[in-house]
């Protein structure tokens, strides 16, 4: 089998895991450049042309598309799509996904939990907003902010008037969310793999700060879920349409409240904490499932 990885960087622990993992087992790997990708529409003959060659003989693709990356890494996906080629993260999952407000209305309308969150359209009544997600502490997000980037704590109610005012201003687009005190600065990372968490790790953030990133220095440990957290995470990843996913939750008193669903999670933290081979598992969703989008291909060929 033929597959392509979509990344910017050949060297990043992920890309290369994956390459490991599918060489391992015998598959010939291309690593491309999304952004490089020149993307032919044709009635009935869609393709890409990349470096000289087409991509008309791939099997089987595995998107890690960059945040900043979004709207052109998944045109190239939904290309792919269009040959009929199975892609381990659909170009619609990943749009879903890297809108924060959208996913939240889709976990919230499939009945999963989260922090109260607020989003307003530059709101004046910073009081009311306060009050809605159950007063201070609470935390501030950027809706374009990623890995702890734009994610603010304010701990009390004029630090977090400043700082909401200070965005409006701005025209900056910001959620407002509940502090959820009893997660001590930690959070659940699980890892879901064709519908089955594969593994899962607990994030402590480092003394001092809130944000449990592992970029920003959190300390990471292997985790046996609970039966809830596990369907949680599950049934999150289902609902917005993702065959691999990363879950991030909070342990509270009511139970796991998601805090994100991420359609290009890291392999380096979650394989390090669990010393599971979570390369070898994407690698094996793909080739129980490649074969079905080659008969598809065949069909439209015939």
């Amino acid at each position: 089998m033929k597959i392509a990885i979509l990344s910017r960087n050949a060297k990043l622990y992920s890309t290369s895991r994956l390459v490991e993992a599918a060489k391992k087992r015998g598959h010939q790997i291309e690593i491309v450049d999304p952004l490089k990708c020149n993307i032919i529409i044709e009635k009935r003959n869609p393709n890409i042309f990349y470096q000289g060659h087409f991509l008309n003989d791939v099997d089987a693709v595995i998107p890690r598309i960059g945040a900043s990356n979004t709207f052109y890494g998944a045109a190239v996906v939904r290309q792919f799509e269009m040959m009929k080629v199975f892609t381990a993260v659909e170009s619609q999952a990943l749009m879903r996904s890297r809108d924060k407000l959208r996913s939240l209305q889709i976990l919230s309308r499939a009945g999963l939990g989260m922090p109260k969150t607020v989003f307003t359209n530059y709101s004046k009544d910073i009081d009311d907003i306060i009050k809605q997600v159950g007063g201070v502490p609470l935390i501030i997000k950027l809706l374009e902010g990623t890995q702890g980037l734009g994610v603010m704590l304010a701990e009390n109610k004029n630090a977090a008037t400043a700082i909401i005012e200070t965005f409006h201003d701005l025209k900056a687009r910001i959620i407002v969310q509940e502090f959820i005190s009893e997660a001590k600065g930690a959070d659940i990372r699980a890892f879901v793999v064709d519908g089955e968490v594969v593994g899962a790790m607990r994030r402590q953030a480092k003394e001092g700060e809130f944000r449990s990133n592992l970029h920003r220095g959190a300390k990471a440990e292997v985790i046996r879920l609970t039966n809830r957290e596990k369907s949680t995470a599950i049934k999150a990843a289902r609902t917005m349409g993702l065959g691999v996913g990363g879950v991030d939750m909070l342990q509270s008193s009511r139970g796991p409240l998601i805090l994100e669903v991420n359609s290009s999670p890291g392999l380096q933290g979650i394989e390090m904490a669990t010393r599971v081979d979570i390369a070898g598992k994407v690698i094996e969703y793909l080739e129980r499932n490649a074969g079905k989008g080659k008969i598809q291909k065949d069909k439209v060929n015939a």
